[in-house]
């Protein structure tokens, strides 16, 4: 039997939600909630009744705050899914599971690492500096859950890796983490762009093998 699993808001008072219509609601009287966290225990839950799924927007995004549904559920499917987790077989698997994701993040640091010195292609006077930036970027760049561009699998790896060299650069070798950034639409975007150039320049230098100053924002950002 398929459920219905309505998408709601937060509610202005504390126990309420609104509806797709803006429309205040009280959950039933013998519900709970349950916040987000354990995507098997609110999959089990939602395998078992309708629930009320609570979502609001981060940027661009929208993300589940968690669900309402039957007390009853939300109990019984927590002691499944524990008792489940308790068995030597669950671990097992879990242990095979945490080794499988591990193997293919260290695969996918190395081709973001080998992608990334493939874009800055330094002269080759300028060899170590691609490969401590390399790093750097990568080591920032990488980590699951980061949310950075890095675990964007939209985009190809090769506009991954250029976008992670800027992005990194902005950080790094220019005020912009200190600016005061007049809030007017497409300003921000504006000022980026204006870094990214900058950032190219001096990728430049280093390509082109030339000399570069003691003072070059990336020297110092490097050491």
């Amino acid at each position: 039997m398929e459920h219905i699993h309505r998408v709601v808001r937060p509610g202005r008072l504390k126990g309420t939600v609104l509806s797709e219509a803006g429309e205040a609601l009280t959950p039933p009287a013998d519900w709970a909630f349950l916040a987000a966290g354990d995507a098997a225990i609110t999959k089990s839950v939602k395998a078992k009744g309708a629930t009320w799924v609570v979502r609001v927007r981060k940027g661009r995004r929208e993300i589940s705050k968690g669900i309402w549904a039957k007390a009853a559920d939300i109990v019984a499917s927590t002691k499944e899914v524990h008792a489940k987790r308790a068995t030597p077989e669950y671990e097992r698997r879990r242990e095979r599971e945490l080794a499988r994701r591990e193997a293919k993040q260290d695969d996918y640091v190395g081709e973001f690492l080998a992608e990334v010195v493939r874009f800055l292609d330094f002269h080759p006077r300028y060899l170590n500096e691609a490969r401590l930036l390399g790093e750097k970027v990568t080591a920032h760049a990488t980590p699951v859950g980061s949310g950075t561009v890095a675990r964007t699998e939209q985009i190809p790896l090769a506009g991954r890796a250029q976008a992670a060299v800027i992005a990194w650069m902005r950080h790094q070798t220019t005020a912009y983490d200190s600016m005061r950034i007049a809030r007017v639409k497409g300003r921000r975007r504006e000022v980026r762009r204006q870094l990214a150039a900058k950032s190219v320049d001096i990728l430049q230098s280093y390509r082109q093998g030339l000399d570069v100053a003691e003072s070059c924002p990336l020297q110092r950002a490097l050491r």
